[in-house]
């Protein structure tokens, strides 16, 4: 390893260091918590949940929740024969309340 790669791949593990002490412990990232992820995202979107520091949403944005909701379908229509039982019943089941809540705002 030359010099050069060796200050890159330290300046990297300091850089990591630094975000996990700053982060804390992040869970594992599967399918599930990304979709569960999207679908929070969409929710808050619309305006049905809180933000992560507790504000309410100021104003929805159904463009934007539209996008996700399509972008969650899109995960589960490519990715639909490499899921499990458990994972294919939870998008499904996300996907029918959120298009239902979308629905419920027009």
């Amino acid at each position: 390893m030359s010099e050069q790669e060796a200050r890159n791949k330290e300046k990297q593990e300091g850089v990591a260091t630094a975000y996990q002490q700053k982060t804390g412990d992040l869970p594992s990232i599967d399918f599930s918590t990304f979709i569960l992820s999207m679908s929070t995202s969409a929710l808050y979107q619309m305006g049905l949940v809180n933000g992560p520091d507790g504000a309410p949403v100021e104003e929805p944005d159904p463009l934007l929740a539209r996008q996700t909701i399509d972008t969650v379908q899109m995960l589960r229509d490519k990715t639909a024969r490499n899921l499990d039982d458990v994972e294919l019943k939870l998008v499904d089941n996300l996907l029918y309340e959120l298009h239902t809540r979308f629905l419920g705002m027009a």
